[in-house]
């Protein structure tokens, strides 16, 4: 299994709906750990929210959440708490440290 996978086991992908040529997006499946899954959003409502610290992860939910539509900011919050999921997994896997910015 792949360190990418852990977003889809803690529910922090989309539900699919697929019938002939239909394929709806629909909410979260909320499989997994609720409570861990719950951390994860609000961590990422912080990094995106007011008093975030200065951080790729920042970056890129702010890029999401700028596209626009309805629930643009809701989908980036969910998007970075599956990206900080798989982060927080690799830096434990590898023990190496987080580098909130990292050199292009």
């Amino acid at each position: 299994s792949k360190v990418r996978d852990v977003g889809a086991y803690l529910g922090l992908v989309p539900r699919r709906d697929q019938s002939g040529d239909c394929d709806k997006q629909l909410r979260i499946t909320k499989a997994g750990d609720s409570y861990l899954r719950r951390l994860l959003v609000g961590s990422a409502q912080y990094i995106l929210g007011p008093f975030g610290k200065e951080s790729d992860l920042r970056q890129h939910g702010l890029e999401l959440a700028a596209r626009g539509g309805p629930r643009a900011k809701k989908k980036a919050v969910i998007a970075i708490a599956r990206k900080l999921s798989v982060l927080l997994l690799s830096l434990w896997k590898n023990e190496s440290l987080y580098e909130p910015v990292r050199k292009a």
